[in-house]
């Protein structure tokens, strides 16, 4: 039996969307025999089946999975866009943070997206500079965009293209307007509550939008919270802090807390390493130093 590959670009309650890649057209997927019986399915599946007579994608096999991201659910993810804004909602780095170290473990590429740069002031720019200049220093992309002006969305884009692709970060920080803009597929945006201060949830159910040259992009609910140390163990932690690394420690297991002799707390001292990641990573490891004011304003 000759097998035709799809891809699965919508997964919500019992229905599932295979967009077949040399049609480029969508189908209701039907999970038959083995992988009806036993296996999950999830939007960026690739899977292998044939076309029935009632117009439906019958599922025979998936491709092994090289990752799966647990929220949203979306398999084989090539890059993550992480979106952020820094007022309406105000930015969060430790928020920011923790996501860079989930994506790194799951060896997904990263870029962190500030939007919403049309409702800066000259001093809020001012700030933004230097968060961006602390992230860039560690190693990541880092793209200021207006889903309202336009401005930066044409830089975002080359980002995505050829690559099943995620946009992933707080609530209100306009996921759902940067997707409608890059695909021109008109979805629902989140506004900022008043209460809160943050933005309300609107994405339901998993859906990647294709467009361009078999680019695929995502949107995903939104954080208000989240912890790395779920993901994994707290001692894996410091592998995914890039500037942590080349720092030699007296200890070979060094956490980069308590130890004496260790080469990461003394290039904080040193102002190698910024102290608000270096707050970040302490935050995530339980961990409160006093000895820390003495370092960092």
């Amino acid at each position: 039996m000759n097998l035709i590959q799809g891809l699965v670009i919508e997964r919500e309650a019992q229905f599932i969307g295979v967009y077949q890649l040399d049609e480029k057209k969508v189908y209701r997927g039907v999970p038959r025999g083995k992988v009806k019986k036993s296996d999950k399915i999830w939007a960026g599946d690739y899977v292998y089946g044939t076309l029935t007579e009632d117009g439906t994608f019958a599922i025979e096999r998936i491709k092994e999975r090289k990752n799966l991201l647990l929220r949203p659910r979306i398999a084989n993810v090539d890059r993550a866009i992480v979106v952020v804004s820094l007022k309406e909602p105000d930015f969060q780095n430790y928020l920011l943070d923790n996501l860079l170290v989930i994506y790194a473990k799951e060896g997904i590429s990263t870029v962190i997206v500030f939007n919403k740069i049309d409702l800066l002031s000259q001093e809020d720019f001012d700030e933004l500079k230097q968060w961006e200049e602390i992230y860039k220093k560690v190693g990541y992309d880092v793209l200021k965009v207006s889903a309202v002006t336009g401005e930066g969305i044409e830089a975002l884009i080359s980002y995505l293209q050829g690559e099943i692709c995620v946009l992933a970060g707080p609530s209100g920080v306009g996921k759902s307007a940067l997707l409608s803009k890059i695909t021109g597929v008109k979805l629902k945006s989140g506004q900022i509550s008043r209460k809160t201060k943050r933005g309300k949830h609107t994405s339901r159910g998993v859906k990647l939008i294709p467009f361009g040259n078999n680019s695929f992009v995502g949107d995903s609910p939104g954080f208000s919270k989240v912890e790395a140390s779920l993901w994994m163990d707290k001692k894996e932690i410091k592998d995914y802090f890039p500037e942590f690394q080349g720092y030699s420690c007296r200890f070979p297991d060094c956490t980069h807390t308590t130890e004496p002799d260790c080469g990461v707390k003394e290039a904080v001292k040193k102002g190698e390493i910024a102290c608000v990641r270096y707050k970040s990573y302490l935050k995530m490891q339980k961990v409160f130093l006093e000895e820390l004011k003495e370092w960092c304003d």
